[in-house]
Protein backbone atom coordinates (compact mmCIF):
# COMPACT_ATOMS: atom_id res chain seq x y z
CA UNK A 1 0.00 0.00 0.00
CA UNK A 2 3.09 2.07 0.36
CA UNK A 3 3.53 4.62 -2.74
CA UNK A 4 6.33 6.84 -2.69
CA UNK A 5 5.77 10.37 -3.02
CA UNK A 6 8.89 10.71 -5.73
CA UNK A 7 7.13 8.71 -8.12
CA UNK A 8 6.03 11.09 -11.26
CA UNK A 9 5.48 10.48 -14.86
CA UNK A 10 8.30 10.69 -17.49
CA UNK A 11 7.10 13.78 -18.67
CA UNK A 12 8.00 15.44 -15.21
CA UNK A 13 11.97 15.19 -16.72
CA UNK A 14 11.11 17.96 -19.47
CA UNK A 15 12.22 21.40 -18.58
CA UNK A 16 8.95 23.37 -18.19
CA UNK A 17 10.02 26.08 -20.61
CA UNK A 18 10.32 23.64 -23.37
CA UNK A 19 7.12 21.55 -23.16
CA UNK A 20 3.98 22.79 -24.94
CA UNK A 21 0.73 23.52 -23.20
CA UNK A 22 -0.91 19.91 -23.31
CA UNK A 23 2.36 18.85 -21.82
CA UNK A 24 1.78 21.27 -19.11
CA UNK A 25 -1.95 20.81 -18.05
CA UNK A 26 -1.20 16.73 -18.50
CA UNK A 27 2.16 17.11 -15.95
CA UNK A 28 -0.53 19.03 -13.42
CA UNK A 29 -2.71 16.11 -13.87
CA UNK A 30 -0.38 13.62 -12.99
CA UNK A 31 1.39 15.13 -10.46
CA UNK A 32 -2.53 14.91 -8.67
CA UNK A 33 -3.03 11.33 -9.30
CA UNK A 34 0.51 10.64 -8.28
CA UNK A 35 0.55 12.84 -4.95
CA UNK A 36 -3.58 11.36 -4.20
CA UNK A 37 -1.61 7.40 -4.59
CA UNK A 38 0.81 8.63 -2.00
CA UNK A 39 -2.11 10.34 -0.38
CA UNK A 40 -4.22 7.17 0.04
CA UNK A 41 -0.67 4.69 1.47
CA UNK A 42 -0.79 7.30 4.65
CA UNK A 43 -4.49 7.15 4.78
CA UNK A 44 -4.33 3.32 4.92
CA UNK A 45 -1.24 4.00 7.36
CA UNK A 46 -3.84 6.10 9.74
CA UNK A 47 -7.11 4.23 9.36
CA UNK A 48 -5.51 0.22 9.03
CA UNK A 49 -2.70 -0.10 11.14
CA UNK A 50 -2.68 3.33 14.10
CA UNK A 51 -6.28 3.12 14.45
CA UNK A 52 -6.80 -0.64 13.62
CA UNK A 53 -4.07 -1.91 16.20
CA UNK A 54 -5.16 0.59 18.40
CA UNK A 55 -8.44 -0.83 18.47
CA UNK A 56 -7.82 -4.27 18.81
CA UNK A 57 -5.72 -3.66 21.83
CA UNK A 58 -8.68 -1.36 23.52
CA UNK A 59 -11.49 -3.93 22.84
CA UNK A 60 -9.23 -6.91 23.42
CA UNK A 61 -7.58 -6.48 26.44
CA UNK A 62 -8.52 -2.98 27.75
CA UNK A 63 -5.45 -1.35 28.04
CA UNK A 64 -7.28 2.14 27.55
CA UNK A 65 -10.51 2.75 26.28
CA UNK A 66 -11.95 2.67 22.73
CA UNK A 67 -13.39 6.37 23.24
CA UNK A 68 -9.89 7.32 23.37
CA UNK A 69 -9.08 5.90 20.17
CA UNK A 70 -12.40 7.29 18.04
CA UNK A 71 -11.82 10.39 19.72
CA UNK A 72 -7.95 10.91 17.81
CA UNK A 73 -8.95 9.04 14.46
CA UNK A 74 -11.67 10.87 14.24
CA UNK A 75 -13.55 10.21 10.73
CA UNK A 76 -10.53 9.45 9.63
CA UNK A 77 -12.18 5.41 8.44
CA UNK A 78 -14.18 7.81 5.93
CA UNK A 79 -12.26 9.84 4.78
CA UNK A 80 -9.96 7.01 3.87
CA UNK A 81 -13.03 4.82 1.80
CA UNK A 82 -13.54 7.68 0.08
CA UNK A 83 -10.25 8.42 -1.39
CA UNK A 84 -9.81 4.81 -2.10
CA UNK A 85 -12.67 3.75 -3.31
CA UNK A 86 -14.29 6.72 -4.97
CA UNK A 87 -11.46 9.78 -5.78
CA UNK A 88 -8.55 7.30 -6.88
CA UNK A 89 -10.12 4.91 -8.83
CA UNK A 90 -11.59 7.94 -10.96
CA UNK A 91 -8.46 9.59 -11.45
CA UNK A 92 -6.36 6.40 -12.59
CA UNK A 93 -9.23 5.48 -14.99
CA UNK A 94 -8.82 9.24 -16.19
CA UNK A 95 -5.06 9.09 -16.82
CA UNK A 96 -5.37 5.55 -18.76
CA UNK A 97 -8.19 7.80 -21.25
CA UNK A 98 -5.98 11.04 -21.18
CA UNK A 99 -5.93 10.86 -24.85
CA UNK A 100 -9.34 10.53 -25.64
CA UNK A 101 -10.70 12.74 -22.52
CA UNK A 102 -7.79 14.96 -21.45
CA UNK A 103 -9.66 16.31 -18.55
CA UNK A 104 -10.09 16.40 -14.87
CA UNK A 105 -12.71 19.22 -13.74
CA UNK A 106 -15.38 17.18 -14.21
CA UNK A 107 -14.50 14.18 -11.70
CA UNK A 108 -13.36 17.00 -9.20
CA UNK A 109 -16.43 18.70 -10.00
CA UNK A 110 -18.51 15.66 -9.09
CA UNK A 111 -16.40 14.69 -5.53
CA UNK A 112 -15.93 17.92 -4.39
CA UNK A 113 -18.77 18.35 -2.33
CA UNK A 114 -17.95 15.00 -0.32
CA UNK A 115 -14.64 16.81 0.98
CA UNK A 116 -16.99 18.64 3.37
CA UNK A 117 -16.71 15.33 5.50
CA UNK A 118 -12.75 17.18 6.34
CA UNK A 119 -14.44 19.10 8.42
CA UNK A 120 -15.37 17.09 11.75
CA UNK A 121 -11.52 15.95 11.40
CA UNK A 122 -10.25 19.30 10.77
CA UNK A 123 -12.16 20.16 14.13
CA UNK A 124 -11.29 17.14 16.13
CA UNK A 125 -7.46 17.52 14.96
CA UNK A 126 -6.08 19.78 18.72
CA UNK A 127 -8.07 17.39 20.77
CA UNK A 128 -6.80 14.38 18.88
CA UNK A 129 -3.53 16.22 19.50
CA UNK A 130 -3.92 16.36 23.38
CA UNK A 131 -5.22 12.90 23.29
CA UNK A 132 -2.17 11.14 21.53
CA UNK A 133 0.22 13.30 24.01
CA UNK A 134 -1.87 12.53 27.00
CA UNK A 135 -2.19 8.65 26.53
CA UNK A 136 1.64 8.24 25.48
CA UNK A 137 2.52 9.47 29.22
CA UNK A 138 -0.35 8.02 30.46
CA UNK A 139 -0.25 4.16 28.90
CA UNK A 140 3.05 2.18 28.15
CA UNK A 141 0.80 -0.39 26.25
CA UNK A 142 -0.38 3.00 24.15
CA UNK A 143 3.06 3.83 23.84
CA UNK A 144 4.41 1.04 22.77
CA UNK A 145 2.13 -0.06 19.80
CA UNK A 146 2.83 3.63 18.49
CA UNK A 147 6.57 3.09 18.86
CA UNK A 148 6.31 -0.50 17.16
CA UNK A 149 4.54 1.23 14.33
CA UNK A 150 6.70 3.92 13.73
CA UNK A 151 9.91 1.99 13.54
CA UNK A 152 7.86 0.22 10.19
CA UNK A 153 9.20 0.69 6.71
CA UNK A 154 5.51 2.37 5.90
CA UNK A 155 5.68 5.45 8.45
CA UNK A 156 8.78 6.46 6.74
CA UNK A 157 10.27 7.28 10.31
CA UNK A 158 7.98 10.13 11.07
CA UNK A 159 5.92 9.99 13.84
CA UNK A 160 1.89 9.49 13.89
CA UNK A 161 1.22 13.32 14.75
CA UNK A 162 3.34 13.83 11.36
CA UNK A 163 1.13 11.38 9.33
CA UNK A 164 -2.42 12.89 11.25
CA UNK A 165 -1.63 16.32 10.26
CA UNK A 166 -1.64 15.19 6.08
CA UNK A 167 -5.04 15.46 5.91
CA UNK A 168 -5.40 18.92 7.30
CA UNK A 169 -3.13 19.86 4.67
CA UNK A 170 -4.84 18.11 1.62
CA UNK A 171 -7.29 19.94 0.47
CA UNK A 172 -4.89 23.10 0.17
CA UNK A 173 -3.28 21.39 -1.95
CA UNK A 174 -6.16 19.97 -4.24
CA UNK A 175 -6.77 23.93 -4.05
CA UNK A 176 -2.90 25.02 -5.09
CA UNK A 177 -3.09 22.51 -7.98
CA UNK A 178 -6.36 22.91 -9.23
CA UNK A 179 -5.37 26.41 -9.85
CA UNK A 180 -1.91 25.87 -11.49
CA UNK A 181 -4.33 23.84 -13.62
CA UNK A 182 -6.56 26.56 -14.65
CA UNK A 183 -3.46 28.77 -15.48
CA UNK A 184 -2.34 26.71 -17.93
CA UNK A 185 -5.34 25.58 -19.25
CA UNK A 186 -6.23 27.58 -23.02
CA UNK A 187 -9.40 29.77 -21.87
CA UNK A 188 -11.10 27.41 -25.08
CA UNK A 189 -10.92 24.40 -23.49
CA UNK A 190 -13.98 22.47 -22.81
CA UNK A 191 -12.21 21.56 -19.09
CA UNK A 192 -12.17 25.16 -18.13
CA UNK A 193 -16.19 25.46 -16.87
CA UNK A 194 -15.98 22.15 -14.91
CA UNK A 195 -12.25 23.17 -13.80
CA UNK A 196 -13.67 26.40 -11.97
CA UNK A 197 -16.73 25.11 -10.48
CA UNK A 198 -14.68 22.45 -8.90
CA UNK A 199 -11.80 24.95 -7.52
CA UNK A 200 -15.31 27.08 -6.36
CA UNK A 201 -16.05 24.07 -4.34
CA UNK A 202 -12.53 22.78 -3.22
CA UNK A 203 -12.02 26.59 -2.09
CA UNK A 204 -15.30 26.22 0.27
CA UNK A 205 -13.84 22.76 2.03
CA UNK A 206 -10.30 24.09 2.22
CA UNK A 207 -11.75 27.16 4.14
CA UNK A 208 -11.71 24.88 7.42
CA UNK A 209 -8.30 23.11 6.77
CA UNK A 210 -7.10 26.31 6.22
CA UNK A 211 -8.83 27.75 9.40
CA UNK A 212 -6.76 24.73 11.55
CA UNK A 213 -3.92 26.06 10.08
CA UNK A 214 -4.21 29.48 11.04
CA UNK A 215 -5.56 28.32 14.56
CA UNK A 216 -1.87 26.68 14.95
CA UNK A 217 -0.36 30.03 13.26
CA UNK A 218 -2.32 31.89 16.25
CA UNK A 219 -0.53 29.44 18.96
CA UNK A 220 3.04 30.13 17.51
CA UNK A 221 2.28 33.88 17.54
CA UNK A 222 0.74 33.42 21.52
CA UNK A 223 4.39 31.76 21.92
CA UNK A 224 6.49 34.85 20.06
CA UNK A 225 4.36 37.26 22.82
CA UNK A 226 5.02 34.98 25.62
CA UNK A 227 8.59 35.10 24.80
CA UNK A 228 8.59 38.82 24.21
CA UNK A 229 7.17 39.05 27.61
CA UNK A 230 10.24 37.18 29.10
CA UNK A 231 8.02 34.08 29.58
CA UNK A 232 6.50 36.58 32.57
CA UNK A 233 2.51 36.25 31.55
CA UNK A 234 0.05 33.56 31.41
CA UNK A 235 -1.09 33.59 27.95
CA UNK A 236 -0.38 30.41 25.77
CA UNK A 237 -3.79 28.84 26.03
CA UNK A 238 -6.12 28.13 23.35
CA UNK A 239 -9.40 30.26 24.45
CA UNK A 240 -6.72 32.96 23.75
CA UNK A 241 -6.36 35.11 21.26
CA UNK A 242 -3.61 37.88 19.89
CA UNK A 243 -5.71 40.25 18.01
CA UNK A 244 -3.09 42.73 17.65
CA UNK A 245 0.07 44.52 18.89
CA UNK A 246 2.28 47.22 18.02
CA UNK A 247 4.13 50.52 19.44
CA UNK A 248 1.87 53.78 20.85
CA UNK A 249 2.47 56.82 22.28
CA UNK A 250 1.29 57.77 26.06
CA UNK A 251 0.32 60.69 27.11
CA UNK A 252 2.75 61.58 30.40
CA UNK A 253 -0.18 62.96 33.35
CA UNK A 254 2.24 65.05 35.23
CA UNK A 255 3.96 67.65 32.16
CA UNK A 256 2.18 66.38 28.66
CA UNK A 257 4.98 64.67 26.88
CA UNK A 258 4.80 61.22 25.02
CA UNK A 259 6.36 58.07 26.19
CA UNK A 260 7.00 54.90 23.89
CA UNK A 261 4.71 51.87 24.87
CA UNK A 262 3.83 48.54 23.53
CA UNK A 263 -0.01 47.64 23.68
CA UNK A 264 -1.09 43.92 23.26
CA UNK A 265 -4.45 43.53 22.84
CA UNK A 266 -6.20 40.02 22.97
CA UNK A 267 -9.71 38.94 23.39
CA UNK A 268 -10.21 38.95 26.99
CA UNK A 269 -7.46 41.73 27.56
CA UNK A 270 -5.21 44.87 27.10
CA UNK A 271 -1.75 44.76 27.63
CA UNK A 272 0.27 47.86 28.90
CA UNK A 273 4.10 47.10 28.18
CA UNK A 274 7.06 49.09 28.77
CA UNK A 275 10.58 48.43 27.00
CA UNK A 276 13.29 46.45 29.21
CA UNK A 277 16.95 46.52 27.30
CA UNK A 278 18.60 42.81 27.81
CA UNK A 279 21.46 41.00 26.49
CA UNK A 280 19.45 39.04 24.49
CA UNK A 281 17.47 41.86 22.76
CA UNK A 282 14.55 43.91 23.92
CA UNK A 283 11.72 42.99 25.80
CA UNK A 284 8.81 44.00 27.35
CA UNK A 285 7.38 43.89 30.60
CA UNK A 286 4.05 44.03 31.64
CA UNK A 287 2.83 47.53 33.36
CA UNK A 288 -0.25 47.04 33.72
CA UNK A 289 -3.56 44.59 32.28
CA UNK A 290 -6.96 45.72 31.48
CA UNK A 291 -9.99 43.43 31.41
CA UNK A 292 -12.16 43.74 28.28
CA UNK A 293 -15.03 43.40 30.43
CA UNK A 294 -15.81 46.98 31.39
CA UNK A 295 -13.15 48.24 29.19
CA UNK A 296 -14.58 51.59 27.79
CA UNK A 297 -12.74 53.66 24.80
CA UNK A 298 -13.56 58.08 24.54
CA UNK A 299 -11.72 60.20 21.88
CA UNK A 300 -9.87 62.83 24.08
CA UNK A 301 -8.31 64.68 21.23
CA UNK A 302 -7.16 68.45 21.19
CA UNK A 303 -5.43 71.08 18.81
CA UNK A 304 -2.65 70.88 20.80
CA UNK A 305 -2.42 66.98 21.19
CA UNK A 306 -4.43 65.54 18.02
CA UNK A 307 -5.11 61.80 18.02
CA UNK A 308 -5.38 60.77 21.37
CA UNK A 309 -8.15 58.98 23.27
CA UNK A 310 -8.84 57.50 26.88
CA UNK A 311 -8.36 53.79 27.36
CA UNK A 312 -10.27 53.20 30.89
CA UNK A 313 -11.36 49.76 32.97
CA UNK A 314 -11.76 48.78 36.31
CA UNK A 315 -7.70 48.39 36.78
CA UNK A 316 -6.49 51.43 35.02
CA UNK A 317 -7.07 54.05 32.91
CA UNK A 318 -4.83 55.69 30.04
CA UNK A 319 -4.32 58.29 27.37
CA UNK A 320 -2.87 57.11 24.58
CA UNK A 321 -1.55 58.66 21.26
CA UNK A 322 -1.20 57.06 17.73
CA UNK A 323 1.84 57.63 15.13
CA UNK A 324 -1.07 58.07 12.49
CA UNK A 325 -4.48 58.80 12.41
CA UNK A 326 -5.55 55.52 10.95
CA UNK A 327 -4.13 53.62 14.18
CA UNK A 328 -6.80 55.00 16.24
CA UNK A 329 -9.90 53.31 14.90
CA UNK A 330 -7.77 50.41 13.75
CA UNK A 331 -7.14 49.48 17.16
CA UNK A 332 -10.84 50.18 18.30
CA UNK A 333 -12.44 48.52 15.17
CA UNK A 334 -10.19 45.50 16.25
CA UNK A 335 -12.16 44.88 19.44
CA UNK A 336 -14.45 42.20 19.93
CA UNK A 337 -18.46 43.06 19.87
CA UNK A 338 -18.79 42.81 23.41
CA UNK A 339 -17.57 46.52 23.84
CA UNK A 340 -20.45 47.19 21.44
CA UNK A 341 -23.51 48.01 22.52
CA UNK A 342 -25.62 45.93 22.92
CA UNK A 343 -28.84 45.71 20.71
CA UNK A 344 -32.22 45.81 23.31
CA UNK A 345 -35.11 43.45 22.26
CA UNK A 346 -38.42 44.82 21.66
CA UNK A 347 -40.54 42.77 22.17
CA UNK A 348 -39.00 40.06 25.24
CA UNK A 349 -40.86 40.04 28.01
CA UNK A 350 -43.82 41.93 26.85
CA UNK A 351 -45.99 38.64 25.95
CA UNK A 352 -45.74 35.27 27.07
CA UNK A 353 -43.52 32.98 25.29
CA UNK A 354 -44.07 29.33 24.19
CA UNK A 355 -42.55 27.32 26.30
CA UNK A 356 -40.53 24.41 25.27
CA UNK A 357 -41.47 20.89 26.74
CA UNK A 358 -38.74 19.68 29.10
CA UNK A 359 -39.00 15.83 27.57
CA UNK A 360 -37.79 17.49 24.29
CA UNK A 361 -34.55 18.74 25.71
CA UNK A 362 -31.58 16.92 27.00
CA UNK A 363 -29.30 19.41 27.59
CA UNK A 364 -28.91 22.84 28.58
CA UNK A 365 -29.87 24.86 25.89
CA UNK A 366 -27.37 28.28 26.99
CA UNK A 367 -24.12 26.29 28.69
CA UNK A 368 -25.34 22.39 26.75
CA UNK A 369 -24.62 21.08 29.57
CA UNK A 370 -26.91 17.34 29.59
CA UNK A 371 -29.66 17.65 33.00
CA UNK A 372 -30.03 15.06 35.41
CA UNK A 373 -32.59 14.54 38.16
CA UNK A 374 -29.88 15.56 41.37
CA UNK A 375 -27.63 18.49 40.60
CA UNK A 376 -28.95 19.65 37.22
CA UNK A 377 -32.54 19.95 37.37
CA UNK A 378 -34.85 21.51 34.32
CA UNK A 379 -36.30 25.18 34.86
CA UNK A 380 -38.07 27.14 32.15
CA UNK A 381 -36.75 30.54 31.06
CA UNK A 382 -40.10 32.70 31.60
CA UNK A 383 -39.02 35.06 28.86
CA UNK A 384 -37.71 33.04 26.01
CA UNK A 385 -39.39 29.98 26.87
CA UNK A 386 -36.21 27.82 26.85
CA UNK A 387 -35.33 25.49 28.76
CA UNK A 388 -31.90 25.61 31.05
CA UNK A 389 -30.32 24.63 34.39
CA UNK A 390 -30.00 26.36 36.96
CA UNK A 391 -27.20 27.95 37.30
CA UNK A 392 -28.27 29.38 33.38
CA UNK A 393 -31.56 31.01 35.10
CA UNK A 394 -30.80 32.41 38.33
CA UNK A 395 -31.48 35.45 37.70
CA UNK A 396 -35.09 37.16 38.11
CA UNK A 397 -36.60 40.28 36.12
CA UNK A 398 -40.08 42.16 35.86
CA UNK A 399 -41.47 41.16 32.79
CA UNK A 400 -44.25 43.18 31.56
CA UNK A 401 -47.03 40.73 30.40
CA UNK A 402 -46.71 39.43 34.24
CA UNK A 403 -47.79 42.29 35.41
CA UNK A 404 -44.06 43.38 36.48
CA UNK A 405 -43.57 40.77 38.74
CA UNK A 406 -40.07 38.77 39.28
CA UNK A 407 -39.76 35.82 37.23
CA UNK A 408 -36.84 33.36 36.54
CA UNK A 409 -35.15 34.39 33.38
CA UNK A 410 -31.65 32.94 31.66
CA UNK A 411 -28.87 34.45 31.45
CA UNK A 412 -29.45 35.91 28.00
CA UNK A 413 -32.65 37.66 28.52
CA UNK A 414 -31.44 39.08 31.74
CA UNK A 415 -28.68 40.91 29.81
CA UNK A 416 -31.05 41.83 27.22
CA UNK A 417 -33.36 43.38 29.56
CA UNK A 418 -31.24 44.56 32.33
CA UNK A 419 -27.40 44.48 30.85
CA UNK A 420 -24.66 42.50 32.33
CA UNK A 421 -25.54 40.90 35.37
CA UNK A 422 -23.02 42.14 38.14
CA UNK A 423 -23.56 38.92 40.38
CA UNK A 424 -23.33 36.11 40.76
CA UNK A 425 -21.49 35.66 37.49
CA UNK A 426 -22.84 33.29 34.83
CA UNK A 427 -20.13 30.85 33.64
CA UNK A 428 -16.68 33.10 33.17
CA UNK A 429 -15.50 30.89 31.10
CA UNK A 430 -18.22 30.39 28.66
CA UNK A 431 -18.11 33.86 26.02
CA UNK A 432 -14.37 32.05 25.24
CA UNK A 433 -15.39 28.47 24.64
CA UNK A 434 -14.52 27.10 21.19
CA UNK A 435 -17.39 26.60 19.53
CA UNK A 436 -18.73 22.65 18.48
CA UNK A 437 -19.16 21.62 15.26
CA UNK A 438 -22.11 19.80 17.20
CA UNK A 439 -23.33 22.65 17.91
CA UNK A 440 -26.50 22.62 15.60
CA UNK A 441 -30.24 23.08 17.03
CA UNK A 442 -32.14 19.44 16.44
CA UNK A 443 -35.22 21.33 16.20
CA UNK A 444 -33.58 24.47 13.36
CA UNK A 445 -31.92 21.23 11.57
CA UNK A 446 -34.81 18.37 11.51
CA UNK A 447 -37.06 20.99 9.48
CA UNK A 448 -34.44 20.93 6.33
CA UNK A 449 -33.85 16.84 6.82
CA UNK A 450 -33.42 14.28 4.12
CA UNK A 451 -34.69 12.20 6.80
CA UNK A 452 -35.45 12.37 10.80
CA UNK A 453 -37.06 10.26 13.38
CA UNK A 454 -36.15 8.23 17.13
CA UNK A 455 -33.93 5.58 16.99
CA UNK A 456 -32.95 3.23 19.53
CA UNK A 457 -29.20 2.42 18.59
CA UNK A 458 -26.36 0.39 20.05
CA UNK A 459 -22.96 0.36 19.01
CA UNK A 460 -21.39 -3.66 18.72
CA UNK A 461 -19.98 -5.27 21.48
CA UNK A 462 -22.26 -2.77 23.56
CA UNK A 463 -24.54 -3.74 26.54
CA UNK A 464 -27.72 -1.40 26.43
CA UNK A 465 -29.82 0.24 23.81
CA UNK A 466 -30.38 4.24 23.86
CA UNK A 467 -32.97 6.31 22.58
CA UNK A 468 -31.91 9.00 19.96
CA UNK A 469 -33.22 11.87 17.69
CA UNK A 470 -31.15 11.25 14.75
CA UNK A 471 -31.70 13.90 11.56
CA UNK A 472 -29.38 13.60 8.11
CA UNK A 473 -29.54 17.51 6.98
CA UNK A 474 -30.32 18.79 3.62
CA UNK A 475 -27.53 20.69 3.06
CA UNK A 476 -25.32 17.83 4.81
CA UNK A 477 -26.62 14.38 3.01
CA UNK A 478 -23.77 12.36 4.07
CA UNK A 479 -23.67 13.18 7.54
CA UNK A 480 -25.92 12.02 10.38
CA UNK A 481 -26.71 13.70 13.85
CA UNK A 482 -27.77 12.27 16.86
CA UNK A 483 -29.31 14.16 19.47
CA UNK A 484 -30.54 13.54 22.89
CA UNK A 485 -34.22 14.71 22.13
CA UNK A 486 -35.65 16.61 18.94
CA UNK A 487 -35.00 20.31 21.07
CA UNK A 488 -31.56 19.55 22.00
CA UNK A 489 -29.04 22.30 20.71
CA UNK A 490 -26.40 20.45 20.42
CA UNK A 491 -25.88 16.63 18.87
CA UNK A 492 -24.63 14.08 20.69
CA UNK A 493 -22.27 12.84 18.05
CA UNK A 494 -21.91 13.18 14.02
CA UNK A 495 -20.84 10.58 12.09
CA UNK A 496 -20.23 11.00 8.10
CA UNK A 497 -21.85 7.74 6.30
CA UNK A 498 -19.81 7.41 2.79
CA UNK A 499 -18.20 3.95 3.07
CA UNK A 500 -21.10 2.45 5.08
CA UNK A 501 -22.64 -0.52 3.97
CA UNK A 502 -25.87 -1.43 5.50
CA UNK A 503 -27.25 -4.57 6.14
CA UNK A 504 -29.71 -6.18 8.41
CA UNK A 505 -28.03 -8.29 11.38
CA UNK A 506 -26.93 -11.52 11.15
CA UNK A 507 -29.34 -14.84 13.35
CA UNK A 508 -25.91 -15.11 14.79
CA UNK A 509 -25.74 -11.77 16.34
CA UNK A 510 -29.14 -12.02 18.49
CA UNK A 511 -29.93 -8.30 18.06
CA UNK A 512 -33.26 -8.36 20.91
CA UNK A 513 -35.00 -5.60 18.99
CA UNK A 514 -37.77 -5.65 16.66
CA UNK A 515 -37.18 -3.88 12.71
CA UNK A 516 -33.54 -3.90 13.90
CA UNK A 517 -30.19 -3.04 11.41
CA UNK A 518 -26.75 -2.08 11.17
CA UNK A 519 -24.46 0.48 9.63
CA UNK A 520 -20.90 -1.15 9.28
CA UNK A 521 -17.53 0.15 7.77
CA UNK A 522 -13.92 -1.83 8.48
CA UNK A 523 -14.11 -2.05 12.56
CA UNK A 524 -17.19 0.31 13.35
CA UNK A 525 -20.40 -1.56 13.60
CA UNK A 526 -23.85 0.22 15.04
CA UNK A 527 -27.05 -1.20 15.25
CA UNK A 528 -30.30 0.97 14.68
CA UNK A 529 -34.07 -0.20 15.61
CA UNK A 530 -36.93 2.01 14.24
CA UNK A 531 -40.43 1.88 15.50
CA UNK A 532 -42.32 0.34 11.98
CA UNK A 533 -41.17 -1.85 9.25
CA UNK A 534 -41.95 1.11 7.01
CA UNK A 535 -39.60 3.30 8.88
CA UNK A 536 -36.89 0.93 8.85
CA UNK A 537 -36.89 0.34 4.83
CA UNK A 538 -36.60 4.45 4.58
CA UNK A 539 -33.67 4.77 7.26
CA UNK A 540 -31.95 1.57 5.05
CA UNK A 541 -32.60 3.33 1.55
CA UNK A 542 -31.32 6.79 2.55
CA UNK A 543 -28.06 5.27 4.78
CA UNK A 544 -27.36 2.92 1.69
CA UNK A 545 -27.44 5.62 -0.72
CA UNK A 546 -25.38 8.09 1.44
CA UNK A 547 -23.00 5.20 2.03
CA UNK A 548 -21.99 4.61 -1.72
CA UNK A 549 -22.03 8.68 -1.92
CA UNK A 550 -25.05 9.52 -3.75
CA UNK A 551 -26.93 12.31 -3.47
CA UNK A 552 -30.27 11.41 -1.58
CA UNK A 553 -33.89 11.67 -2.44
CA UNK A 554 -35.79 13.92 0.21
CA UNK A 555 -38.66 11.77 1.39
CA UNK A 556 -41.45 12.98 3.00
CA UNK A 557 -41.13 13.98 6.88
CA UNK A 558 -42.29 11.90 9.38
CA UNK A 559 -45.05 14.48 10.05
CA UNK A 560 -45.84 14.46 6.44
CA UNK A 561 -45.95 10.40 6.61
CA UNK A 562 -48.36 10.64 9.15
CA UNK A 563 -50.77 13.20 7.54
CA UNK A 564 -50.80 10.60 4.52
CA UNK A 565 -51.64 7.44 6.63
CA UNK A 566 -54.34 9.60 8.67
CA UNK A 567 -55.89 10.51 5.33
CA UNK A 568 -55.76 7.19 4.38
CA UNK A 569 -57.48 6.46 7.13
CA UNK A 570 -60.45 8.22 7.01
Amino acid sequence: HYIPLHQVHKTSSVPNHVMTVPQKVFRIANELLQTEKAYVSRLYLLDQVFCARLMEEARCRNSFPADVVMGIFSNICSIYCFHQQFLLPELEKRMEEWDQHPRIGDILQKLAPFLKMYGEYVKNFDRAMELVNTWMERSTQFKGIIHEIQREEICGNLTLQHHMLEPVQRIPRYELLLKDYLLKLPQDSPDCKDAQKSLELIATAAEHSNAAIRKMERMHSLLKVYELLGGEEDIVNPTNELIKEGHILKLSAKNGTTQDRYLILFNDRLLYCVPKLRLIGQKFGVRARIDMEGMELKETSSLNVPRTFLVSGKQRSLELQTSLILNRFVLILSLPPSLCPILQGCELGRRAPTPIREKEVTLCMQCKEPFNALTKRRHHCRACGHVVCGKCSEFRARLVYDNNRPNRVCTDCYTTLHGSPASPVPHPNTPQRRKSILEKQASVVAENSVICSFLHYMEKGGKAWHKGWFVIPENEPLVLYIYGAPQDVKALRSMPLIGFEVNLPEPSERVDRRHAFRISQSHLCWYFSPETEELRQRWMEVLSRAGRGEEAKTPPSILEADEDMEAERT
